[in-house]
């Protein structure tokens, strides 16, 4: 029996039902809430994945999880997206707010386990405590204290490095694009190029020895920070 505790969130109450009962079969820790509404009003930083539905009442899934993205206590939860529909741009909106994964109804109760088990063994591989500390293996980073170690031997970052090696590590299997990096590290800042990002994920790379192959680019999208 694991400790994994996942939320399922859809307004038709047959498939929830159905969902709870196949994931507890697995061995997981379940609840169901038929709207986002409902959804909001619980502990959700209790939860190591969430199963949302795109296409809800007042609150869609995608602007839960705009909300979800936006709080700094719950911007890591996995979330899978589970819908009816499955354009090209409305999976394009699910994986742009953040989405592990993306479903399309009708779906085989097989592929949601085994997707909800890839998602779930990819994040498990990105330890974060407290969200004061993010580590991954022997990469470590204190975010109050604004410090970088490797094995424990501090390294020497600049603002810029640490804050994206923070942004990519904190969402880690996220892509994130050259204007999704400067408009969170640089914000407002005017006359920065494409290229400036470019040379600081070089740079960053090298710093961080042999952690700097996880800092993938994905040619045509940005950048990630890939566990392995």
């Amino acid at each position: 029996m694991n400790e994994y505790r996942i939320l399922v969130v859809d307004d038709e109450d047959d498939l929830c039902e159905i969902l709870k009962f196949n994931l507890e079969m697995e061995g997981y820790k379940v609840d169901t809430a038929n709207s986002a509404e409902e959804a909001l009003k619980l502990d959700l930083t209790q939860y190591n994945l969430l199963l949302l539905d795109v296409m809800m009442g007042e609150i869609s899934g995608f602007k839960m999880a705009r909300m979800l993205k936006a709080n700094k206590d719950t911007v890591n939860i996995p979330i899978i997206f589970i819908t009816a529909k499955d354009t090209e741009n409305d999976t394009i909106t699910g994986f742009n707010l953040g989405a592990d994964d993306y479903i399309s109804k009708p779906f085989s109760l097989r592929e949601v386990i085994m997707r909800v088990k890839a998602v779930l063994r990819r994040t498990a591989n990105l330890q974060r405590k407290e969200s004061e500390e993010l580590q991954y293996k022997g990469l470590v980073i204190n975010v109050p204290q604004k410090k970088v170690t490797i094995e424990g031997e501090e390294i020497s970052l600049t603002k810029k490095e640490f804050e994206i090696l923070s942004l990519l590590l904190q969402n880690a299997g996220r892509v994130f694009s050259r204007e999704d990096i400067l408009s969170k590290v640089w914000n407002d800042e005017v006359y920065v190029l494409d290229r400036t990002i470019d040379v600081n994920i070089t740079r960053l790379r090298k710093k961080i020895g042999e952690y700097g192959k996880n800092i993938v680019t994905r040619l045509g999208y940005g950048y990630c920070f890939e566990c392995e």
